[in-house]
């Protein structure tokens, strides 16, 4: 065997040396032809042992070779693309790996735009098109006892996984379309598919393979983010030939046994988006949960509790996958206990995204559609403290979103732990978000993807047919043949009573102490007398300012105490608007009234939070200038917006009967034509801000005892939702305060009062907060700011950089960036002003 191998390595390396110095193209071919007995598949081939020892020691000297002496005159040695063809075939036809790191080495050592660099390039191009890159990682499956062979995998794995990086820092404007990664990667997809088929049928047929290269792969790619090209042609294929093969299912579990640990969460977490549903998701992984310490604690751990990317159908595969299998349902029932820990934890509402918060109010729902009810019974306490304390925490909230994610949980968790006690009902907005978490917690069957669950609940009825529907539509007596239909009264013309008033016994008061009297004498008999009264009020009070003022406190005092005594259509609105009136027609007296009542005894949430939207809405109607040429404009206030006018004075009560002379002037404008017609101007209204003398009357009373608890009020305790209400009035006082005397003592003392609450821990305090910041940005001049205020600003910048990088609440981070760019507004408006 010695002389043999020693005769290949004479005849070899006589053709390498022709190669290398001959410019004879008979003689090149010659050589060529010689050394290409030497590949598998050619015509005349070479004994086995010396090709292994052709692959083994002398192919990537001849690559090397042939790299070498790459230019269009060598190629032009041979008449025709002989020569050309013999050269590529070396790429083509032997040794997958040696050939790709010679074509990777010859790319990355060409130093500038060359022909050697292009025709590299495009041999690459063709090395991958023709499916080299399977043949490359199925050599690497087979069992290898080559020295340093470990080193050459790695060497692989890293090429391989880089060579868009490599193709692209290297061909720059020159780059082919194949090496883009979003042609590379799916390719590379299809390429391990036709490896693992490859293994499947080694397997077969008795020899010993490996994937643990093709897992190192893909464990790389999906570390560098490309998990969506590889598993968008990955899972696909898997999908389907797992499909009922017991085989491809080993290979698949043992694919993603052997990634990597520091690649586990990349690959897990590209499967759990990639599967259709859970039935596919453990089709492919097995119970790598119980095998693999990382993959344990990605599925139940990471993926639930230290993350929230994960879409709902995500969701459900992850969970569904560790319901579908007896030796599963462990980690899901631990799931849930740790999930209604975390949703029960005062902490974690306070200190936790919106966002967050709903991932895994919905993990918890789709755990209890897939828990039996014997399965929860035995946790049964541990999950009913757990459910106590968060709907606890969460009702406390400032935040309606919140509020409405423990009223649904607490629904669903109740009846699935409880189903024999009364069923716990909250009242809640039916939106598309509780639609979708109700539906979430519906039980299906184990392995229905929520596609299938989705269709499956629509098919009863797709399944009615239009005569099922007519027949249940028609009325049992006409079925029946009745004569029903001769005393039919549907031929006449119906009587038109749009027109048409309801008839009262009692009139409306025509006066304002009328109204009281009515209001606070209230009996069953003068029931339609206190409906006119609340109704006609405003009305009264607009019309007459000099009664109003007399009786101004005491009315107010009446209106803030005013319950609904009869199912009057709008009561709190009405109410409202009154009370706006009373306050914007005596702003003095009345606000002090109504700021003293803010802190004082006995008086419910509700009441305060009134207080504070009557304040607002008549500040606003205040500043409005030309307020007396029009009719004002009032609208209740929400927790989220403080000033929206939409209703209109004439809806009080007060209808105008229109003019003769506006009834004949319409009727001339609707029959004259116009040739061209200008848009109408109109002279902008103008007017004294009536807000100004009072503005001190509103704002500074709020501010001043908001520190002082009392009995039964305390701003800084329990009572956050209040608080909130109040720092979004004190904003929006000082925003409708602009231009006012008294704005710059308002913005000293409302960052002072920012200053004391920026750590509250309440999302609707700190929203507040950040608003009240911009409005005293906006309201108070720039030049008083600096003068007046340095050190405030300068302690508020920090504070709003800090608050725009790490809060947790993204509305918060919003107004802490819209605050920002105030200030750098103002600092480069100011510096714009000459000295």
């Amino acid at each position: 065997m010695e002389p043999a191998r020693s005769a290949v390595g004479l005849s070899i390396r006589e053709a390498v040396h022709v190669l290398q110095s001959s410019e004879d193209g008979g003689r090149v071919l010659s050589a060529l032809e010689s050394l290409q007995r030497y590949l598998r598949g050619t015509a005349e081939p070479a004994l086995p042992g010396e090709q292994e020892e052709f692959a083994a020691k002398h192919f990537a000297v001849v690559l090397r070779c042939l790299v070498g002496r790459l230019s269009p005159r060598w190629l032009q040695l041979s008449p025709g693309d002989r020569l050309e063809q013999l050269w590529d075939s070396f790429f083509l036809e032997g040794p997958a790996d040696q050939a790709f790191l010679v074509l990777m080495e010859a790319i990355e050592g060409t130093a500038g735009p060359s022909f050697r660099l292009m025709k590299m390039a495009q041999l690459l191009a063709r090395f991958l098109s023709e499916g080299r890159v399977a043949a490359l990682m199925e050599e690497q499956c087979r069992p290898q006892m080559k020295p340093g062979f470990p080193l050459l995998q790695e060497t692989l794995l890293s090429k391989v996984v880089s060579l868009p990086d490599h193709l692209g820092n290297h061909l720059q404007q020159d780059n082919l379309a194949q090496f883009f990664p979003q042609n590379y990667f799916p390719l590379l997809g299809e390429e391990a598919v036709q490896v693992l088929q490859s293994v499947v049928d080694s397997l077969r047929g008795g020899l010993h393979c490996s994937v643990s290269f093709v897992s190192r792969v893909l464990g790389k790619v999906c570390i560098q983010g490309r998990h969506k090209e590889i598993l968008g042609r990955l899972v696909p294929q898997l999908t389907a030939r797992t499909q009922g093969s017991c085989l491809w299912q080993r290979v698949c579990w043992r694919l993603v046994e052997q990634v990597p640990d520091r690649a586990m969460e990349a690959v897990l977490t590209g499967l759990v988006e990639a599967t259709p549903g859970p039935e596919v998701l453990s089709r492919l992984l097995g119970n790598l949960v119980l095998k693999n310490k990382k993959a344990q604690f990605v599925m139940t751990r990471k993926l639930l509790f230290m993350q929230y990317r994960c879409t709902t159908p995500m969701l459900q595969s992850l969970l569904g996958y560790l319901a579908m299998d007896s030796q599963r349902r462990p980690f899901l029932i631990q799931a849930l206990k740790e999930l209604l820990e975390t949703w029960g934890s005062s902490s974690a509402v306070r200190h936790t995204p919106l966002a967050q918060q709903r991932y895994v109010s919905m993990a918890v729902l789709i755990c209890l559609a897939h828990l039996g009810e014997p399965e929860l019974r035995d946790s049964r306490e541990e999950l009913l403290a757990s459910m106590m304390a968060g709907v606890k925490c969460r009702l406390d909230s400032s935040l309606p979103a919140v509020r409405r994610l423990g009223m649904i949980v607490a629904e669903v968790i109740s009846t699935r732990i409880h189903p024999e006690g009364p069923p716990l009902r909250f009242q809640y907005e039916d939106d598309e978000l509780s639609r979708e978490m109700l539906a979430l917690a519906t039980p299906r069957p184990v392995g229905d993807s929520p596609l299938e669950a989705r269709s499956s609940s629509l098919d009863p009825v797709v399944a009615e047919t239009p005569a099922e529907t007519m027949e249940g539509s028609v009325p049992p007596a006409q079925l029946q043949g009745s004569d029903s239909e001769l005393d039919s009264d549907d031929d006449f013309i119906p009587y038109d009573m749009s027109g048409d008033k309801e008839l009262k016994s009692s009139k409306a008061p025509q006066y304002v102490r009328d109204c009281m009297e009515a209001l606070t004498t209230f009996e069953d008999k003068d029931m339609e007398r206190w409906e006119a009264a609340l109704k006609a009020l405003e009305g009264l009070v607009r019309r007459n300012p000099e009664a109003t003022r007399e009786v101004s406190v005491e009315l107010a005092r009446v209106l803030l105490h005013l319950e609904e005594r009869t199912c009057v259509a709008g009561f709190e609105e009405l109410r409202q608007r009154a009370l706006v009136a009373v306050t914007v027609t005596d702003p003095a007296q009345v606000a002090e009234h109504l700021t003293s009542q803010f802190y004082a005894l006995n008086y419910s949430l509700r009441q305060r939070m009134d207080i504070l939207d009557v304040l607002t809405l008549a500040a606003q109607e205040l500043s409005r200038p030309g307020r007396l040429g029009r009719s004002p404009q009032h609208s209740s206030v929400g927790p989220s917006t403080q000033c929206s006018p939409t209703l209109t004075a004439s809806q009080s009560g007060s209808v105008m009967v229109p003019d003769w002379r506006v009834v004949v002037e319409n009727r001339i404008r609707s029959k004259t034509r116009h040739f061209s017609k200008g848009s109408p101007w109109q002279e902008p209204a103008g007017g004294p801000n009536e807000f100004a003398s009072v503005a001190g009357c509103f704002f500074f009373p709020l501010i001043h005892h908001f520190d002082r608890p009392l009995v039964t009020f305390d701003l800084l305790g329990d009572d956050q939702l209040v608080l909130g209400r109040l720092t979004h009035t004190l904003g929006a006082l000082m925003y409708l305060a602009v231009n006012t005397t008294v704005a710059v003592r308002m913005g000293k003392a409302l960052l002072e009062f920012v200053w004391a609450l920026r750590f509250h821990v309440d999302t609707y305090v700190r929203r507040g907060l950040l608003s009240a910041v911009s409005s005293v940005l906006l309201s108070v001049p720039a030049e008083r700011l600096l003068e007046d205020l340095p050190d405030e600003l300068l302690e508020t910048r920090s504070w709003l950089a800090d608050v725009a990088e790490k809060d947790v609440d993204e509305n918060c981070r919003e107004l802490a960036v819209r605050a920002l760019l105030l200030l750098e507004r103002l600092r480069d408006r100011l510096l714009s002003l000459p000295s």
